[in-house]
């Protein structure tokens, strides 16, 4: 794990993350180095530090991106913007809820984000999924010489993270090179839904996962029997659950088992074990939509898998990092261990050897990302060669 701020675990995992999104370690170092000493400070002030300094590094990226754009350099222009988005997603996500202009930084992340998808003619669509009296929103990536109907994985997020992070850090774009296509959503309690919408998490994953699919089915570019779902982080739990109450999954791959996430809870409430966001549980309410802790803590009661995955009778893959010190890898062997009725159940820890030995592979994603791709395209009749 890349280590910047030497006392402070929430931020190094925040420049990790932007690292494996794409960000250039020069802009990384520019931006860093101010903010040692905020590092140290309480989140609140701290917080506010990180943002100022990285949504100016995103303000100058997006003014050279402009005078690129005035010149016709289109490309240079999206990439610029690409990296901007990358800081603004970065910063906005360590921000409180209710933080000044939060919303404003969020949205704001989206258009930089949509600009440099359009000028680097990415093949990446949003789209919109009928959910209750509104809406979920996804990012469509097409596989790639797949034929008239490909196999597609759905791919959702954790507790705090977002599709277009997912986007960055590069699972799509390994698929389509393998023949699948992927649908990247912004499921209740994360990303637009959250920030947007108000639609707080909800422990019966398998409610909006099913929605999902019933959408994916009015497609006729996607082989409606080869549609698979994979999970990152609290997606850990989120997937098993969806996958053994919806039976037209064909298959289900965890990146970071999250096997019980309500004794989790109890125990970073005992200060066990590291937080992934600063404010963490004015951050958790908010997800899900709680008054206070002890009503968070009755809702966490629900979120595990117990007595759930005997349900499953597709193939499925736990995959977990060796030393993640937010999730312990027991909860990974707990969840393998209870696929008895999965036809083909795999476990795979990430060790120093492969890299990606954090919580969901964040220090290190590439080796891992490709073992899932590689798994996924020979589980739903992909390529794995070229």
């Amino acid at each position: 794990m890349f280590r910047y701020f030497p006392t402070n675990y929430v931020w190094n995992l925040s420049v990790d993350l932007a690292i494996e999104m794409g960000a250039r370690i020069g802009e990384i170092e520019a931006m860093c180095a101010p903010l040692q000493e905020a590092a140290k400070q309480a989140d609140a002030e701290g917080t506010r530090a990180f943002r100022q300094v990285w949504s100016s590094m995103a303000d100058r990226l997006c003014d050279l991106a402009n005078e690129d754009e005035a010149r016709g350099r289109l490309l240079s222009a999206g990439e610029k913007l690409r990296r901007a988005a990358i800081y603004l997603i970065t910063c906005e996500r360590l921000q409180a809820h209710g933080a000044p202009a939060r919303v404003d930084l969020y949205r704001r992340s989206l258009d930089t984000f949509a600009k440099g998808v359009k000028l680097l003619a990415e093949d990446c669509e949003r789209v919109t999924i009928p959910y209750g009296n509104g809406h979920l929103s996804g990012l469509l990536v097409k596989a790639k010489d797949a034929g008239a109907r490909s196999p597609l994985l759905v791919q959702v997020n954790g507790l705090d993270s977002t599709k277009e992070m997912k986007y960055l850090v590069g699972l799509p774009a390994w698929l389509a090179a393998r023949g699948v296509s992927s649908l990247i959503v912004d499921q209740p309690g994360t990303g637009e839904a959250l920030r947007l919408d108000g639609l707080h998490a909800v422990y019966n994953s398998e409610v909006w996962a099913s929605r999902i699919v019933d959408w994916l089915e009015t497609r006729d570019d996607i082989d409606h029997k080869r549609i698979g779902m994979e999970g990152v982080s609290l997606g850990g739990y989120y997937c098993p659950r969806a996958v053994a109450f919806e039976p037209r999954f064909a298959c289900g791959v965890v990146w970071g088992a999250n096997h019980d996430w309500r004794d989790v809870q109890k125990r970073r409430l005992q200060r066990e074990g590291n937080f992934p966001v600063p404010h963490y549980w004015d951050h958790v309410r908010w997800v899900w939509g709680a008054k206070d802790v002890e009503e968070f803590m009755e809702i966490a009661e629900n979120v595990h898998l117990d007595g759930v995955l005997d349900r499953i009778k597709v193939p499925f893959l736990v995959t977990h990092g060796e030393k993640d010190s937010q999730i312990p890898v027991a909860w990974a062997h707990r969840t393998y261990e209870q696929l008895v009725n999965s036809p083909k159940r795999e476990l795979k820890v990430f060790t120093d050897r492969e890299g990606g030995v954090q919580h969901s592979s964040f220090d290190n994603s590439i080796n891992a990302g490709h073992y899932i791709a590689d798994w996924v395209a020979e589980t739903l009749g992909g390529r794995t060669a070229l």
